[in-house]
């Protein structure tokens, strides 16, 4: 029987916070499972349709060589996996992709390049021209390239970048032992210099690494005392690619992760609170559950940048078996 911690776990359906402790925020992890979902459905019902889910799409547009040493990723030239090293596309191939997300229900669409941080030159202008294409189409558009400075946000600004997803991954108690080639404060800059250019905040982090149950509250709590929040969370079961540090760890248990879709729901109840990386390992009644407690948002295709994801005709049975309907796109400009 799980022990619930005595601290408050009562704030209203819906209410703006940005004074959570760990504590608060272990003490809802632990409540028993139906409260934690009743919580979190009223948290979402608030300021959420609650039979909309958006379809996203990520598109890996520079992959591998990466020179980080991030433990759970297989784009790291530190470990020795089947990911290789490959050319950045091209403008006119990513464009492709878009449109072919788009045709397939996606409203939003980012691209992920293997970078520790941007650097100006010919391959960031790229990038620019790739924002500029996918907002064309009509498109949400996103992007993850890693470390980022304020005049680079400006720039990504500029061309019409929606969001910038920059993970925290764990807990900064627990972070040394994921990642050492760049700290926790570089990236809450990143978010803050994202921030600072009007672009929307994209920050999450990943379960089944070996942290604690503090140590996911804790990351959590990182995003839920930033003001505002962020305006998506995504949450990510490990995916456990050979080659890496991590790979023989345990399976996530698919209850877990729906703990905490219900606890990021709670703790940031206006965020689209993003179903992630793992879902191929977590069934499809604990990705029914996750949905009812809080997550409006999936990646739709069968790769999430180099890992696997559910294919669309998957997705779309989970979507009618909900009784969810997928948001709609944005005419194209």
């Amino acid at each position: 029987m799980r022990q619930v911690a005595q601290h408050d776990t009562a704030a209203n359906p819906g209410e703006i916070r940005h004074d959570w402790t760990v504590a608060q925020a272990v003490a809802l992890h632990e409540l028993p499972l139906f409260e934690l979902l009743d919580k979190a459905r009223a948290a979402h019902r608030a300021y959420h349709g609650a039979h909309e889910v958006q379809l996203c799409t990520l598109l890996s547009v520079k992959t591998g060589g990466c020179p980080e040493d991030c433990a759970y990723c297989p784009q790291s030239s530190r470990h020795d996996t089947d990911v290789e090293p490959a050319r950045m596309m091209d403008v006119g191939e990513v464009l492709s992709a878009a449109r072919r997300a788009k045709d397939a229900g996606s409203t939003r669409f980012c691209m992920g390049a293997a970078w520790r941080e941007v650097k100006e030159g010919p391959a960031f202008d790229r990038v620019i021209e790739m924002v500029r294409g996918v907002k064309a189409l009509g498109l949400e558009a996103c992007c993850t390239l890693g470390m980022l400075t304020e005049n680079q946000a400006v720039r990504l600004k500029e061309a019409g970048l929606d969001a910038y997803n920059h993970n925290l991954d764990t807990s900064r108690r627990n972070y040394r032992s994921i990642i050492s080639t760049r700290t926790y404060d570089d990236r809450l800059a990143t978010l803050d210099n994202v921030r600072r250019a009007g672009i929307t905040v994209c920050s999450g982090g990943i379960i089944g690494m070996g942290e604690s149950v503090s140590d996911r509250c804790g990351m959590l709590v990182e995003l839920a005392t930033l003001d505002p929040h962020p305006e998506s969370v995504p949450v990510n079961a490990l995916v456990r690619a050979p080659g890496t540090p991590l790979e023989h760890l345990p399976p996530v248990d698919p209850l877990d992760l729906v703990r905490m879709i219900a606890v990021a729901r709670i703790m940031m109840p206006r965020a689209m609170v993003r179903l992630s990386a793992g879902r191929t390992e977590i069934g499809r009644e604990a990705q029914l559950l996750c949905l009812y407690a809080g997550a409006n948002s999936i990646f739709y295709g069968d790769r999430l940048l180099t890992t696997p994801n559910p294919g669309p005709d998957t997705d779309r049975a989970l979507i009618d078996a909900a009784g969810l309907t997928p948001m709609a796109p944005a005419p194209a400009l």
